[in-house]
């Protein structure tokens, strides 16, 4: 069921806002995996509460550990998650979440006995092939309906011999962090190596390798496109999550299209998350973007420039830039995103659609898109059960009053605050 849709507010004058943002989505999901295959008890602190991550808590919760609720000291609300011998006859609801469809698998593969996977009607047709095919290589059933996506089950057996397994990632690079992420608990570890087109989002795999290293795990990512995953305990975790830096990216770019500075703190000086490519993105686009001990301010003056950019290694960024390529002086070019096409939608068809809808010139590449601004007219802004669509769509009202965009709901995918983060944010104006 769809909510009703929300009229975005237009800018109204220069921002002067602070947003505080929850945990990074990336990063709660590889903890909670690796908490749960964990020696002893792990606490999360500051985690992301979303339906991705309520999804992957809950499927570990299916497969036998608990997964707590606990208050800080702070008053945030904390996760305990306390491992135990995973169990199968059990169904794992993925939503539309990758993180979870994606990572699961192979934990299931240890799993004593059938786990079946499924999800929302759209996740039926995400790609599943590569980790499918993986784990047959290494020796799991996995019974699915030939089509190489949901609904299959995994024939847990309660252990998995390991090995070196090649595979075809050029579609996500979750299919490699989903065996990395399990691999120290197979006989023999794991040694995976890509073979095909180029890895998109690699800073997502080198995030994978540093939470397992946080958890005492020996990896060797020394040789390219091969990852080795020494067998061992994993140990357990008492760690703060940094804040989701793709969720800061409509923010901060708002800075740009309506004037004015937005600050989020708690910016990391050091991360592994995609989203920190923003920062570049948008110093290129024009803004004055600042970074010190407690924040990061972006300030600009309304007026973005064009840019021509891959983000391959950050497609998630790609709507928001996208939106703000709308509202510039001047072409776009978006390179490197090809791989987009199969995320929560295509969101290069879906993107064209609603930014034309809009009056924006767009021209959809092989692998992006060109983004020819026009002075924007107001349209319903439509998302496609799509977390980012939504922050483009709000991105691109602040420009263009009076737009409508439908089911912001579906945005609790990742950040259910964010129509009432948004709307304050925009207050500050005028």
């Amino acid at each position: 069921m769809t909510s009703p849709d929300w009229h975005a507010p237009a800018a109204s004058g220069r921002l002067d806002a602070t947003v505080t943002l929850p945990g990074s989505k990336s990063l709660t999901n590889r903890y909670l995996v690796l908490a749960a295959l964990a020696t002893d008890t792990s606490r999360l602190r500051r985690p992301l509460r979303s339906r991705d991550t309520e999804l992957m808590a809950q499927a570990l919760r299916q497969l036998g550990a608990g997964v707590d609720d606990a208050t800080s000291l702070g008053g945030s609300p904390d996760w305990i998650i306390t491992p135990a011998t995973l169990r199968g006859g059990r169904t794992v609801d993925c939503g539309l979440a990758g993180t979870v469809m994606r990572f699961l698998p192979p934990v299931a593969a240890l799993a004593s006995g059938p786990v079946t996977f499924d999800g929302d009607e759209h996740a039926r047709v995400r790609p599943m092939a590569a980790i499918i095919d993986a784990l047959r290589d290494l020796g799991v059933g996995v019974e699915d309906e030939g089509r190489g996506t949901l609904p299959f089950v995994v024939q847990g057996e309660g252990s998995v011999r390991g090995g070196r397994v090649v595979l075809d990632a050029s579609a996500s690079s979750q299919f490699i962090s989903a065996l990395l992420l399990v691999g120290s608990r197979f006989e023999e570890g794991i040694t995976v190596v890509h073979d095909g087109k180029p890895v998109p989002s690699l800073p997502h795999i080198e995030m994978t390798v540093e939470t397992l290293r946080d958890a005492g795990a020996a990896v060797d990512d020394s040789e390219a496109n091969t990852w080795r995953v020494e067998p061992g305990e994993l140990l357990p975790l008492d760690v703060t999550v940094e804040p989701d830096l793709s969720n800061a990216a409509p923010f901060l770019a708002a800075a740009l299209v309506a004037g004015g500075s937005v600050s989020v703190p708690d910016w990391p000086q050091h991360t592994t998350q995609a989203g920190d490519m923003i920062r570049n993105v948008l110093d290129q686009m024009g803004a004055d973007v600042t970074l010190d001990s407690r924040r990061l301010t972006v300030t600009g003056e309304g007026r973005p420039g064009g840019i021509d950019v891959d983000l391959h290694d950050a497609a998630e960024l790609t709507p928001v830039v996208a939106a703000l390529a709308a509202c510039a002086d001047g072409p776009s070019i978006i390179r490197g995103v090809a791989h987009i096409r199969g995320h929560e939608t295509d969101r290069i068809s879906a993107l064209s659609r609603e930014l034309g809808g809009l009056g924006v010139g767009v021209t959809e590449l092989e692998d992006g898109l060109r983004i020819d601004p026009a002075p924007l007219r107001p349209s319903t802004f439509h998302t496609y059960a799509d977390h980012r669509m939504v922050m483009a769509g709000a991105l691109l009202a602040l420009r263009a009053p009076g737009t409508v965009i439908e089911d912001p709901a579906t945005v609790g995918k990742t950040l259910p605050d964010f129509v009432p983060l948004w709307e304050s944010a925009v207050e500050t104006g005028g």
